[in-house]
C-alpha cells in the first residue's frame, strides 16, 4: 500500500504517516530523509542507500511508498519544502529570554509552523463520503478510548449541536454491545491517533459484524485501524518525528480536523444545519447569567 492521500502533501507530512508502517529497510530510508532533507535533496538514490545501508532498490520502494514516482520527484518535493519553511520561518522562535514564557512562546510558535500539515493528508473523495455517512446514517456511535477518549466526547458535542445525534460510550465492553446492535444503515466512527488500540478495534470488530459501515479518524494511514475502515481521514502527527509523537502523543491536528469536519458537515445540511445551530445557540443563551 503506497500514499493515497492528497497529492499536494509534503514529504514531511507523507513520513509522518506512513513511517511506522513501512518495511524496515523503507523506515531507515525514511528516517534518513527526516534527519538529513538538504543532504537528500543533493544525493542520488545510490548515494542515499549507501548511506542508510540498504540496497538501491529500497530507497526506491521507499520513495515509491511515500506517492512519489520516482527519486527525482522526492528530490524536487524536499526541496520545495525547504524552501516554503525557510520563508515562513516564525524568526526561529527562539526562548532566548530563557523565561518559562518565552519557552512556551517558541512551541508554540514552531507548532504553529507544522499544523497546517494535519489536513495536508487529506483525501477529498473520503471527506465527501464521510460528510454523506454522517447525515444518512440512522445511528452514529463514535468509539475512542484512551488519549482519543476527550477528541470523541469533543465529537460528540458538535455532532449534536449541529442536529446529528451521535454516541458515545467509554467503557469498552459496553461500546463493543452497542456497535454490534449497530446494524445496516448505521455507522460506527473511530477516532484513534495510534490507530492500534485494541479495544477500539474490538468495538471495530463487532460494528462489521453487525453490518454498520465504518469510518476512522487517525494519525496513521496504514494503521490497523486506517485498513479496517472503510473510509479513513488520515492526519498525520504534528511533531517532527515519530519519537515525538510518542513521548508528547499530541492530538490537536486531529482537534483540528474534527472541528472543520462538523463545520463541513454543518454546511453541508443547508437549512438544517442552520436550524440547528440556532436551536444550540438558543440554549447556551439561556444557560448564561450576568
Amino acid at each position: 500500500m503506497s500514499w493515497h492521500g492528497s497529492s499536494d502533501a509534503p514529504p514531511l507530512v507523507r513520513i509522518a504517516a506512513m513511517a511506522p508502517s513501512l518495511q524496515r529497510g523503507e523506515r531507515r530510508v525514511a528516517e534518513a530523509i527526516v534527519a538529513d532533507r538538504s543532504g537528500t535533496v543533493e544525493r542520488t538514490a545510490q548515494e542515499l542507500a549507501d548511506a542508510v545501508g540498504v540496497g538501491r532498490t529500497t530507497v526506491i520502494r521507499a520513495v515509491q511508498s511515500l506517492g512519489y514516482e520516482g527519486y527525482p520527484q522526492l528530490r524536487v518535493a524536499l526541496a520545495q519544502e525547504i524552501a516554503q519553511e525557510t520563508a515562513h520561518d516564525p524568526a526561529d522562535a527562539d526562548d532566548a529570554d530563557g523565561t518559562m514564557v518565552g519557552a512556551m512562546r517558541a512551541g508554540a510558535a514552531r507548532f504553529a509552523a507544522r499544523i497546517s500539515g494535519a489536513v495536508a493528508a487529506l483525501a477529498e473523495t473520503d471527506v465527501q463520503e464521510l460528510v454523506r455517512l454522517l447525515d444518512t446514517s440512522h445511528r452514529v456511535l463514535v468509539i475512542a478510548n484512551g488519549l482519543s477518549s476527550a477528541l470523541g466526547l469533543d465529537l460528540v458535542l458538535r455532532l449534536n449541536s449541529v442536529g446529528r445525534s451521535a454516541e458515545l460510550l467509554m467503557d469498552a465492553l459496553s461500546q463493543q454491545i452497542s456497535a454490534r446492535q449497530l446494524g445496516e444503515g448505521s455507522l460506527c466512527l473511530v477516532i484513534s491517533g495510534s490507530g492500534a488500540s485494541r479495544a477500539t478495534l474490538a468495538g471495530m470488530d463487532a460494528a462489521r459484524t453487525g453490518g454498520a459501515r465504518i469510518a476512522a479518524i487517525t494519525s496513521f494511514a496504514r494503521s490497523p485501524v486506517a485498513e479496517a475502515a472503510d473510509v479513513s481521514l488520515v492526519v498525520p502527527p504534528v511533531n517532527e518525528s515519530f519519537q515525538d509523537e510518542l513521548i508528547h502523543t499530541s492530538r490537536a491536528g486531529i482537534l483540528l480536523v474534527i472541528e472543520q469536519l462538523v463545520e463541513r458537515f454543518a454546511v453541508h445540511r443547508g437549512e438544517r444545519g442552520r436550524e440547528a445551530q440556532a436551536a444550540s445557540l438558543s440554549v447556551l443563551g439561556g444557560g448564561l447569567q450576568e
